[in-house]
């Protein structure tokens, strides 16, 4: 048995000897222990001591997966702010593991933490995604986890896994999809069509939000990421950053929720210069009025995916606001967001209907055609 595994295992053993990272300019290997980001003590997948386990104070939602995050920057370089935005050096390296926690009989449950190691007994792993820092701008790729659990491996055209997953509801099947390399670009490029790619998460307001993980270091309490950045030497002390709101701070006001809920799962297309320009939907937060993100504005070309609604949100209706008939949609042609989830993200739902519901005013009749009566 152990002549057997020693293919599997013995790259990943001799990588365990070389404590630092990996970071390859042109190739993209195979195998993810290549890049060498975990340490693997044969029951649990941790993260080396070089990177920085992060969390964003929005994270996304991806059918109720939980994420592990790293952060790694080659040794003597920095990340440095510019115009409000975190320029990473290249050979920089951002990774974000999918997984599930384990039930009884192999079914997968929901995960509401987000995690600082993986224990194999405890966790199935779905599929690691890289996006790595090179010389001429960021490059994004999928590994995916074999069914030992004791590799991923490289899947430029995507993948799927079959997923059941314990909802409060009863056990739910669906496929959970790995998106391929056009896909990646699809959400990480926020200027459509050829604008580079980059990272949705490890941006300035949503680092300086977002918390150390208690294990990072428990003395310092609860400092800003930027803040954790600087004392690894990886960020010149700057001036304090605007921090995002989270939309799962209960704390803020309702408004402010609902559009820090857009801004993550919607900005990243419905922006001026991004794959939606043409909705005329802003949902980046940077509208400069209600009916640019929606409040009794006709949709420009959504065809089916209305529902037969006539505003993408109706003050005071959401039954009867076309944003949350694709939210609650998981049909292909439906849904949105379009890419990133087969499931139905119910709390978001559920913000974004209180949101619109204590929403005041009316719309409009709409205008007919002559003769149409």
């Amino acid at each position: 048995m152990i002549r057997h595994l020693l293919p599997v295992l013995l790259p990943a053993l001799l990588l365990s000897a070389c404590a630092e990272p990996r970071f390859f300019e042109q190739d993209n290997p195979q195998r993810l222990s290549d890049w060498n980001l975990f340490r693997d003590d044969g029951a649990r997948l941790i993260p080396r001591e070089q990177t920085l386990v992060f969390t964003p104070a929005n994270p996304l939602f991806t059918d109720y997966a939980g994420k592990l995050r790293t952060m790694w920057l080659p040794a003597g370089e920095q990340a440095r702010m510019q115009d409000g935005e975190l320029e990473f050096p290249a050979g920089s390296i951002l990774s974000k593991t999918f997984y599930y926690p384990t039930g009884a009989d192999g079914v997968l449950l929901e995960s509401a933490n987000h995690e600082n190691e993986l224990d194999r007994q405890q966790h199935r792993m779905i599929e690691t995604r890289l996006l790595v820092r090179r010389e001429d701008g960021w490059h994004a790729m999928a590994y995916v986890w074999n069914g030992e659990q004791s590799e991923a491996f490289l899947r430029v055209a995507g993948a799927s896994a079959s997923v059941s997953l314990q909802r409060p509801s009863g056990i739910e099947d669906f496929v959970y999809f790995v998106p391929n390399e056009n896909q990646c670009a699809g959400c990480h490029v926020t200027v459509h069509p050829d604008g580079p790619l980059h990272p949705l998460g490890a941006v300035p307001e949503q680092l300086a939000a977002a918390v150390l993980n208690q294990n990072e270091n428990p003395d310092m309490g609860h400092p800003s990421q930027l803040r954790a950045m600087q004392e690894r030497g990886w960020l010149e002390a700057t001036s304090p950053q605007p921090a995002a709101a989270s939309w799962e701070d209960t704390h803020a006001e309702l408004d402010t929720r609902a559009q820090a809920y857009l801004n993550i799962h919607c900005g990243h297309c419905h922006n001026p210069d991004g794959a939606a320009d043409t909705s005329a939907l802003v949902l980046d937060g940077n509208h400069r009025n209600p009916v640019e993100f929606g409040v009794c504005k006709t949709p420009v070309a959504a065809g089916g995916g209305a529902g037969d609604l006539l505003y993408n949100i109706y003050p005071g209706a959401p039954e009867r606001s076309i944003l949350l008939y694709r939210m609650e949609s998981s049909e292909p042609d439906e849904m949105m967001p379009e890419l990133g989830r087969s499931l139905v993200h119910e709390d978001g739902v559920a913000l974004l209907r209180e949101w619109i519901s204590a929403m005041d005013g009316d719309c409009p009749e709409p205008v007919r055609a002559f003769g149409n009566r």
